[in-house]
Order: C-alpha cells, then sequence, then structure tokens
C-alpha cells in the first residue's frame, strides 16, 4: 500500500467525499475517506497502486489530480528530511526518467525566481534523464497550501506536499468547459447545470453499457452527462414539447451529436412516469433525474381533474375514431404533490434496479423547517447520501440510495406526507413562512 495526495477543486466541498468514494466503489477499490476536511483543499489516501489511482481520478469532476507522496512538513527543511527519509528508494527508479517540475501553490504565490530555487533544493534526487517541458516521462509536483484570513494573503505556506503526478481529472481535463451549457445546441429554462449534473453521474454510478433512465427528462442535462461516461441514457418526459426541441439543430439528439455520443443515446419517450410504458423485463441498471418541483407551474400527471365530469368522454368519436385512440389526442392532467411522486420513484427504483444499482435525485427543501425524517424511505433501497446544496431559504438535496437485496430490510416512509408539508410551489411563493405550510 502506498500514500496518495489528492488536489480537490474547491466547487461543492460537501459533494466530493460522495463522488472519491463512489468512484472507488464503481471500480471495487477500497477508499478511507473519513478524514476528509470540507475546509482543506489536500486529503492524503492509501491505496495499493498507480492504477487505482488513475482508475479513480479519470473520472472525477470535484478533484485536480492525485499524487504520489514523497514527503510532506510545515517548512522546506521539513519536506526534505520527510522525502529523504520514507522515499530514498524511489530516486533511482525514475534516475534515467525525463521530467519536469510542476508547481502548485493553493491561495498563495511564487515568482519564478523562489520556485527556481525551490526546485534547485531537490537536486539530491539526481535525476539523470534530463529536462523536458512537453510530454516528460515524469512530472514531480510541489504542493503549497496557504492560511488566507480575511483580505490578507499568508507569505508563508501552511503546509507543503512533494510528490509525483499520476493523473490529472477530468475537471482538469476541461470536461467543463466542453458541457458548459452557454455552449450546449438545445437548452431549456430547466437544463440542470453540467457540472452537478456529470457529479450526480459519477455519485450514481453510472458507467460503460449501463443503462440510465431519467423519467423527467425535459432537455437532456442528466442523459448528455451518463453518455460521457459511458452509459447507455433513456429518458422520458410527460412534456412531449421538451423532448421534440426546436427544430433538427436544436433538440436532445443534436446534443448527443455535438459531443459525439450519438451511439450512447438510445430513446426518449413522451410518457407519464406514473404510468410507466416500460417493460417489467426491461433492464434498467440506474436513475439518475432532477423531478419538477412544480415551481414554474403545479405538477400535474395524466388523468382527469374532475372524474365525475369526465365519465363517458371515452366513446367521443371523431371522424369515426375514438377521440382518445387518435394520433392528436392531448391527455388530459391532474395535479399532483411532490410527496407523492417521491414515493412513485422510490417504489419504481425498488422494483426495477438490479441488487447494487443506485437511485440519484434532487429533492427540494425548505431550510426552515427541513428535519432528516422528511426524506422518503423504502425498505429495500439504504440512502448512503444527503448532500446539501443551499440558495437562499431553500436548497436542494442530492440523495442516493443503492437497492440491496432481500436481506435488508429498512424502512418505508414518507415525511412530506405524514407531516402534511404542502407542495413546494405554494411554499416557494409563499416565501417559505408559516402562513405558506
Amino acid at each position: 500500500m502506498k500514500e496518495y495526495l489528492i488536489y480537490l477543486a474547491q466547487a461543492y466541498p460537501e459533494f466530493r467525499r460522495a463522488e472519491l468514494e463512489s468512484l472507488a466503489d464503481f471500480f471495487g477499490i477500497p477508499l478511507d475517506m473519513s478524514h476528509h476536511n470540507v475546509e482543506r483543499p489536500f486529503i492524503i489516501v492509501t491505496l495499493e497502486n498507480d492504477e487505482q489511482a488513475k482508475q479513480i481520478m479519470k473520472r472525477s469532476i470535484l478533484s485536480r489530480g492525485i499524487y504520489e507522496l514523497w514527503g510532506q512538513g510545515k517548512t522546506y527543511e521539513e519536506v526534505h528530511a520527510n522525502v529523504k527519509e520514507t522515499s530514498s528508494d524511489r530516486f533511482g527508479i525514475y534516475k534515467e526518467s525525463s521530467f519536469k517540475f510542476d508547481f502548485i501553490a493553493y491561495k498563495g504565490s511564487r515568482s519564478n525566481n523562489e520556485r527556481m530555487e525551490i526546485i534547485q533544493d531537490f537536486s539530491y534526487l539526481a535525476f539523470e534523464g534530463g529536462v523536458r517541458m512537453k510530454n516528460p516521462d515524469q512530472i514531480f509536483s510541489v504542493l503549497e497550501e496557504y492560511n488566507v484570513n480575511g483580505m490578507e494573503k499568508a507569505s508563508e505556506p501552511l503546509h507543503i506536499y512533494f510528490g509525483r503526478q499520476i493523473q490529472l481529472s477530468a475537471r482538469t481535463e476541461n470536461v467543463l468547459d466542453k458541457y458548459d451549457l452557454r455552449k450546449r445546441k438545445y437548452i431549456g429554462t430547466t437544463s440542470f447545470d453540467a457540472e452537478l449534473s456529470l457529479v450526480t453521474c459519477n455519485i450514481g454510478q453510472v458507467g460503460p453499457g449501463k443503462v440510465t433512465y431519467d423519467p423527467f427528462t425535459g432537455t437532456g442535462s442528466f442523459l448528455v452527462a451518463a453518455a460521457n461516461f459511458g452509459g447507455l441514457p433513456i429518458g422520458s418526459d410527460i412534456d412531449a414539447r421538451a423532448l421534440r426541441g426546436k427544430g433538427e439543430k436544436r433538440n436532445i439528439q443534436a446534443n448527443f451529436k455535438q459531443y459525439g455520443t450519438s451511439l450512447n443515446f438510445l430513446d426518449v419517450l413522451t410518457m407519464d412516469f406514473t404510468n410507466n410504458a416500460f417493460r417489467q423485463d426491461f433492464g434498467i441498471d440506474t436513475i439518475v433525474c432532477d423531478p419538477p418541483y412544480g415551481v414554474r407551474e403545479g405538477l400535474k400527471v395524466c388523468g382527469a381533474k374532475h372524474p365525475e365530469k369526465a365519465e363517458g368522454r371515452e366513446n367521443v368519436v371523431i371522424d369515426g375514431e375514438k377521440a382518445h385512440l387518435r394520433r392528436d389526442f392531448i391527455q388530459p392532467k391532474k395535479p399532483y404533490e411532490l410527496s407523492d411522486l417521491l414515493d412513485d420513484l422510490l417504489f419504481f427504483a425498488a422494483e426495477r434496479l438490479p441488487v447494487g444499482g443506485r437511485l440519484a435525485f434532487w429533492m427540494p427543501t425548505a431550510n426552515d423547517d427541513f428535519e432528516v425524517n422528511q426524506i422518503p424511505q423504502h425498505e429495500q433501497l439504504e440512502l448512503l447520501y444527503n448532500l446539501e446544496q443551499v440558495f437562499n431559504k431553500w436548497s436542494r438535496r442530492l440523495l442516493v440510495y443503492v437497492k440491496r437485496d432481500e436481506t435488508y430490510k429498512g424502512e418505508t416512509t414518507n415525511g412530506l406526507k405524514s407531516q402534511n408539508i404542502k407542495n413546494f410551489r405554494v411554499r416557494y411563493f409563499g416565501r417559505f413562512t408559516e402562513e405558506s405550510r
């Protein structure tokens, strides 16, 4: 076993541990992240080899890179002593390799002269392969962490690490720029943030050849993200207009063509999720979605709002054909509560996912009265993560569940329904006051 240093991104720090743990679990790699500190940009982990480090880091969105740790300390004197004590047996391995030095100063800076002086002090490594600035065999990195108080910049680092670069992350390879919504051919008002779409797919363990389903597709943000990781995305939505798009060059298919993942894309269906049309034997490996909160318009599903008034409508005939069987028939819709939708989503996941399959979805909550028991539960699904993205008076939470086998017996509950909490739209426009409950 060897120690590795992970350089973490500073976006969504509360989500970093979940992403790395999920990626490690996906590849069958033991990873202890229990000592992760959301305030720190670095974490030391133990892995068997470089290949494990590469597997985890290649897909990571909330990390920047991983390094074989050669030494560390609060001062350069401590770093050099630690490198000589713990890593001297590695010097000879890379003696003939071409190399270069990289310098990372988190919340700090160094002049070029200072950097050169620091690099020169590592001359005891005695590498003979020659310096190559482009495509060297090895990159050795000095990583400094500074402690910044207020507006004042620290002059000396809080901690220093030295290591050999193993793998930069997908984030560092510009995946966020590639999927930037501002550059995407087809988006809408509900298109989900590209970065968090990718993170959701990582935590949901979307992978090559895995059928990934989004029951509330919209403009296909999660489908696109799933295809980036080799998933086979399929989606559905009650709103045919979103799935149809705005012409040949502005639709969901155009997005897959833009990213070169058209071969991964299975299909999208106009379908009310509560009246699901998938065959019972249709395999779904992962479910990732952002259920509609009902803010822009109230939640609706197919059905008559006033059933007593709808009696007999199935017998209406137009041009010799029953109206509800015509291709141009528009299905009536009725109001639907978020609590009911989440119940349906969990029961569908418990029925359709394989053992070990994951359900990852976003749930809105009000900050003033949230309690953990509001999170819906199903006896066959274990809640792995409850990750919060805070806005002003409300938050959205990424809830991630895993399907367990028949030996697992959890609890089936719905806190939103049992506590009689009104639908999210009512609370949102009531500014989350007590009166709006």
